[in-house]
């Protein structure tokens, strides 16, 4: 092997790592405008698609939560300016959060950020420098198609039609001075299903192109030349050998890295849990509505940045700053043994997460992170849960395990697991300062 194609593989590699976010990203934007998913129908570019109920087994998406009721529209700004405007929701927790094509949480409306009033947003697209109209919020979008991810909390069956009257006064509409079709999703050359490699390069090129960084990372892709990202015609129809040779093996060596760090990442532990806080830290461009631009919320180093970017896409896409809400994610129990569906378990809280909003632990499958099927159809468990058992001395017991616990008041705390490896996540909405400073500390999980 020469030492160019080494070169090269290893080029390919690092370019996976860079655009695995996007291109999953924005075939995620493809499958929602198009085909929908679970309980969310699809909606064409610049409409919502508002779901009538809590996330289940039938919404296969990475990590998706089991506690509020979504919101979601893509965004297509290529034809100009969209006026956003939400209700009053009376002090509901909410959140819209703002995605760009890159995956960077650049804007955040809600509770949290905004306020619960009803209000208006002017979102602009790249290059805008019209004036935004009295009694509207300018949110510049760094890249021509993004996304809302919107959160309704959602106390249960009997709180949905409230939601859905929330829904319903939700609006995305054209500015008056928009002038044009917008143009969706670039294309991309033909590239046949069973070479998913040249197809994701391929995707890449194409997206790279439609959709620029922010400055630093313009720089940064120009090494990408050698391997064709950066040719207006795309070269992996028909490839060269050893381009061809060298994006399969960046492919494979890139995927094993990052599947590698969603699991064995520097992000910190405590008691087995992998204190993912500052997963969603890697924008460092654009700081629009909601955001914190703090040195505590931004990854001081790109190559970190990135690597993160590309693990966070992997095991929990479209999740939000921890400032909105914290995630905390284990494999292992507290002893560091694996979490196995066959075995039995209990986590034991002293004193509840401490939040402003609600916490959760939510149930996934290994390795999609997808909610399972279960006998009581009980996804996640938190502090809104109905019925739960608390001990004398005012701590929460959760059972973690895959059989209907025998007595009713532990039954009461069960959380089901499903068969083979698994991975709970805890979420803590608007958490306090106590769970980012150790003065608050995350309980293992325990074999029982």
């Amino acid at each position: 092997m020469t030492d160019g194609t080494t070169d090269l593989q290893a080029l390919a590699a690092e370019a996976y790592i860079y655009g695995y976010p996007m291109v999953f990203n924005l075939d995620e934007v493809d499958r929602f405008s198009r085909k929908g998913m679970g309980s969310l129908a699809p909606a064409p570019f610049n409409e919502f698609s508002h779901a009538s109920k809590l996330a289940g087994p039938d919404d296969p998406f990475v990590s998706v939560n089991n506690d509020t009721i979504y919101s979601v529209a893509q965004l297509d700004l290529s034809g100009g300016a969209l006026l956003l405007t939400v209700p009053d929701t009376d002090g509901r927790y909410y959140v819209l959060q703002f995605v760009d094509a890159w995956t960077n949480n650049f804007a955040y409306v809600g509770r949290r950020a905004t306020g619960t009033g009803a209000a208006s947003y002017l979102l602009t697209p790249p290059g805008w420098d019209e004036e935004v109209p009295l009694g509207a919020t300018r949110i510049a979008v760094p890249t021509d198609v993004a996304s809302i991810v919107g959160r309704w909390a959602c106390a249960g069956p009997d709180d949905v039609p409230a939601v859905r009257a929330l829904q319903e006064d939700t609006h995305l509409e054209p500015y008056w001075t928009a002038s044009g079709e917008p143009r969706g999703l670039p294309t991309h050359t033909y590239i046949p299903d069973d070479q998913p490699e040249l197809l994701f390069y391929e995707k890449l090129r194409a997206r790279m192109a439609a959709f620029p960084p922010a400055p630093a990372d313009l720089t940064y892709q120009q090494q990408f030349a050698p391997l064709g990202l950066l040719d207006l015609q795309t070269p992996y129809a028909q490839p060269e050998p050893e381009l061809a040779a060298a994006l399969r093996a960046g492919f494979a060596a890139g995927k094993e890295k990052v599947e590698h760090e969603s699991t064995h990442g520097d992000s910190p532990e405590q008691n087995g849990w992998k204190l993912t806080y500052h997963a969603f830290d890697y924008n460092a461009d654009h700081f629009e509505v909601g955001t914190l631009k703090d040195p505590q919320w931004i990854y001081t180093d790109r190559e970190l940045g990135r690597m993160g970017r590309a693990t966070s896409a992997r095991t929990a896409l479209w999740g939000n700053h921890a400032y909105e809400a914290a995630y905390a994610m284990a494999w292992n129990d507290g002893d560091g043994q694996p979490l196995e569906g066959e075995q039995s378990y209990t986590l034991r809280f002293e004193k509840p997460p401490p939040v402003d909003a609600f916490w959760s632990i939510t149930m996934y499958d290994l390795p999609d992170y997808y909610l399972v099927p279960n006998p009581i159809d009980r996804y996640s468990i938190g502090d809104r849960t109905p019925g739960l058992s608390y001990d004398d001395d005012g701590s929460l017991t959760l059972r973690l395990q895959p059989q209907r616990p025998t007595d009713d008041k532990t039954a009461a705390n069960w959380l089901p697991t499903p068969t083979g490896r698994f991975r709970p996540v805890l979420r803590m909405y608007t958490p306090h300062a106590a769970v980012f400073d150790g003065t608050y500390e995350l309980p293992p999980i325990r074999r029982s």
